[in-house]
């Protein structure tokens, strides 16, 4: 890495890269990221190089970025999790100063991700960026509040350090405050600091931020008066959840001023929602065929950002993201899991006049057009692991099987289940388990009290995360129990794969 005076000078380059150049200069940046690091990672990688060797790949004859297309695509079984960590990364790659994260994988096996001030310093240039196309004056001081997980988890971390170096870098007047997901301290945060700040930007899981918005009024605390922000991350939300927290905190433009980040233990800050995706996100919700020209088939409402080819590339192979990017583990078209794809911003442009928009007039129409980056897009729309989300975090069907099989239950439930995330209509979000009781059997009380503390000792004794959760939110974070009659059509239909988890 760059000496900390370069690191400055560069960020400040690719900043203004990415107002300037044009479609083309980002995709000849993400070719040649893309090649470099990959003949890099084949010479000095020992696991990538067995990898390689066991699939019949000769590096030497990837000479293009269209080479690449030919390389078999990495996760965490066939890759990650059958090598030692240290032929994973980079010769001395421990010998400096090395910040593990954890993160769960489809099994729910933990894998602990390394990562030098590489990581840190990306996200803090993409950091920078949402936090100079606010509508107030950066120059007048500014205070974040970090509601991100902190402990093993990168999200609390990398947001802290990400504004740190900003604040280093730039000599804007930033204060942190890092409370985690914390709701109280939140609160008094927004109580006794918050008047002394001329903005505040609140990071953090979309359900938690709404919770602190909605509790905030009860609590006294006017937040149109506190100028606030808000930095999302973990997971995708719809248009209307977006809409609800913008009217509750009297936000001034929800493109400028509301940002989701799409961020990952393995790679960091991938990508994060802009002005521009936003824009263009809320466009094709209005049309359907604008929809499907930019995001094909996808039943569900999809997160999309925009990535810096000088830190992250993204293919699609199959409807399946593959990343490439470099860290103390650096990872080559790397399967994490998620469905989606990726377009240009010229791409973008003509889907959008092929259905009758005007991007840049929309664009000026909402106060915009002058912070429209040319980066390329990305989308991502579901996991393709077998787990649903609440609050940011993983919630595996391993956690909920080995509660119910238990004797004390067994005479009353089958073993199946199904599990989704739902939110009310106050946009409360919780977790649903639906439950296939034996035949003749019938829900009472004493089982419904019964499998909820067996699935909840469960999900504190597998999961660090939901126990941190469960302490904060209370009853909020338990999860509500429905109980079907055996094989009813619904979730647990006869002579059929049974679904453990529910994608809506």
């Amino acid at each position: 890495m760059p000496k900390p005076s370069e690191l400055d000078v560069r960020a400040s380059a690719i900043i203004r890269q990415v107002y300037t150049k044009n479609s083309k200069f980002w995709e000849g940046i993400q070719k040649r990221n893309s090649l470099a690091l990959f003949q890099l990672a084949a010479k000095k990688i020992p696991a990538y190089k067995d990898f390689l060797r066991k699939n019949r790949i000769n590096p030497y004859k990837i000479k293009t970025a269209g080479d690449l297309g030919e390389v078999p695509a990495i996760n965490k079984k066939n890759y990650l999790q059958n090598y030692p960590l240290g032929d994973l990364t980079w010769p001395n790659a421990f010998s400096g100063t090395t910040i593990f994260t954890s993160t769960s994988g489809s099994t729910g096996q933990p894998f602990y991700f390394p990562r030098d001030n590489r990581l840190d310093w990306q996200s803090s240039v993409t950091h920078e960026m949402y936090l100079r196309w606010g509508t107030h004056n950066v120059k007048k001081p500014i205070l974040i509040i970090d509601g991100f997980g902190m402990g093993v988890w990168i999200g609390g971390l990398i947001t802290y350090k990400a504004f740190e170096t900003i604040g280093q870098r730039t000599n804007l007047p930033l204060s942190l405050i890092t409370p985690g997901i914390n709701k109280n301290e939140i609160l008094k945060t927004l109580t006794i600091l918050g008047p002394h700040f001329r903005q505040i930007i609140l990071a953090g899981y979309p359900p938690f931020v709404k919770d602190i918005i909605d509790e905030a009024g009860q609590a006294g605390i006017n937040l149109k008066q506190l100028h606030l922000r808000l930095l999302f991350a973990a997971e995708p939300f719809t248009e209307n959840f977006r809409d609800h927290l913008v009217n509750s905190a009297g936000i001034k433009n929800l493109y400028l001023d509301t940002s989701n980040i799409y961020g990952t233990a393995d790679l960091g800050t991938t990508s994060c929602e802009t002005p521009a995706s936003i824009l263009i996100k809320r466009l094709a919700l209005k049309q359907t065929e604008l929809f499907g020209r930019l995001f094909g088939m996808a039943h569900k409402t999809p997160t999309l950002a925009q990535y810096n080819p000088c830190f992250i590339n993204f293919q699609a192979q199959n409807g399946e993201l593959l990343m490439t990017g470099n860290s103390s583990l650096p990872l080559i078209r790397y399967a994490i899991g998620d469905n989606g794809g990726v377009f240009n911003f010229n791409q973008a442009l003509q889907y959008l006049k092929q259905s009758g928009w005007d991007f840049y007039k929309e664009a000026k129409k909402y106060d915009i057009d002058k912070h429209i980056s040319r980066l390329p897009f990305v989308y991502v729309y579901e996991r393709k692991d077998f787990s649903t989300t609440i609050y940011g975090l993983q919630v595996y069907p391993e956690y909920i099987r080995e509660a119910i099989i238990q004797k004390s239950l067994q005479k009353y439930l089958t073993g199946k289940f199904a599990m989704l995330t739902k939110t009310d209509k106050h946009h409360n979000q919780f977790l649903e388990i639906n439950l296939e009781l034996q035949k003749k059997q019938k829900p009472s009380h004493t089982l419904k009290k019964t499998a909820t503390q067996k699935i909840l000792q469960s999900l504190t004794l597998k999961s660090s995360e939901f126990k941190e959760l469960l302490n904060h939110l209370k009853n909020r974070a338990v999860p509500r129990l429905v109980f079907w009659p055996a094989e009813h059509d619904l979730y647990f239909k006869s002579g059929i794969k049974q679904k453990w988890t529910i994608n809506r």
